[in-house]
């Protein structure tokens, strides 16, 4: 008798803790649940953390993330107003704002996924088809110093913007955020992660990339060359210059010593007609040690004064 006792009250404790399993549930800090009952939400969504109940087997605890989601939106080809084919790759941050809404619209986070790539892919779309290039990578009509010889390119650089990268990115979360409130979500943030050419459009911009590169290195190589012969011909100035003052102050110096020395000489030949007789006399033998050797003949008159040394002793 006692071990059908014993059976009946295990199991009526086995189908009470099945029944309280059933009726409890625990709520974490990061959730939030929504109770349902065959399927339609019953009551107001609970969001504090604890412990709390529900009718067991009837109803349901469908739980909900309560932090910041993340949102990567796949890259896209997008036109921009001047016609430029970028690929643009965006990212955001959105939380479950009113967890009843968001339970009727989309149930769960998969759809919810699904609805937002449809909506944020669609207003980043809009805006950027209705702005340039430009304004979408820069924020601010900040001063920016240019090397003149960056050539034309540099105007598109200085081309001032009305709205810019930060004020699209707002337009777009503020139109995104009127559609997703309708689905119980609060759009928090959205960046552009990047902004690229096609590949196509790349292909061509390296291109003329290079060429303008190639541009200014001719630049720079025709400007060198024209300085290079520059300064050899102010070399080639400078040295004539030199040579032909050092040729002149060699003759002015070369002048000064021949005069110099005709005074020497007149000054010695003047002093007194024994020194000029003598000095008459050492220069003609001198002429004829130059002049004359073994093998040469001399015809000349008898009084002629380069012979008379040679007819008779000097006089005194």
């Amino acid at each position: 008798m006692k071990n059908p006792r014993m059976v009946i009250i295990a199991a009526f404790f086995l189908i009470a803790a099945y029944l309280v399993g059933s009726a409890v549930f625990v709520v974490d800090e990061t959730q939030q649940v929504i109770i349902t009952q065959f399927g339609k939400p019953q009551g107001n969504p609970i969001v504090d953390a604890g412990i709390h109940l529900k009718m067991p087997f009837l109803q349901e605890a469908n739980y909900f993330d309560k932090r910041f989601l993340e949102w990567d939106g796949a890259p896209n080809q997008v036109p921009t107003k001047d016609k430029r084919f970028i690929w643009v790759d965006t990212y955001g941050r959105w939380r479950i704002a009113d967890p009843l809404l968001y339970f009727q619209r989309v149930r769960d986070e998969r759809r919810a996924q699904s609805r937002l790539d449809d909506i944020l892919d669609g207003e980043t779309r809009n805006a950027i088809a209705n702005h340039t290039l430009v304004e979408l990578i820069r924020s601010s009509n900040r001063e920016i110093r240019i090397d003149e010889t960056l050539g034309l390119d540099a105007q598109a650089i200085l081309d001032k913007i009305v709205d810019g990268r930060s004020r699209i990115t707002n337009t777009i979360l503020k139109a995104a955020a009127n559609r997703t409130s309708e689905l119980g979500i609060e759009l928090l943030d959205l960046r552009f992660k990047r902004i690229n050419y096609v590949r196509e459009v790349q292909e061509k911009i390296y291109e003329r990339m290079i060429s303008e590169r190639k541009r200014i290195a001719d630049k720079f190589r025709s400007e060198g060359q024209g300085e290079a012969s520059k300064i050899l011909g102010d070399k080639e100035r400078d040295l004539l210059e030199i040579r032909s003052a050092a040729y002149r102050q060699a003759l002015e110096i070369k002048g000064d010593a021949d005069g110099t020395a005709t005074k020497i000489y007149a000054g010695a030949y003047n002093r007194n007609a024994e020194t000029r007789d003598f000095y008459e006399f050492l220069k003609t033998m001198e002429t004829y040690r130059n002049t004359l050797s073994s093998k040469d003949w001399l015809i000349m008159s008898t009084d002629n004064n380069f012979f008379k040394y040679l007819e008779k002793p000097n006089p005194k």
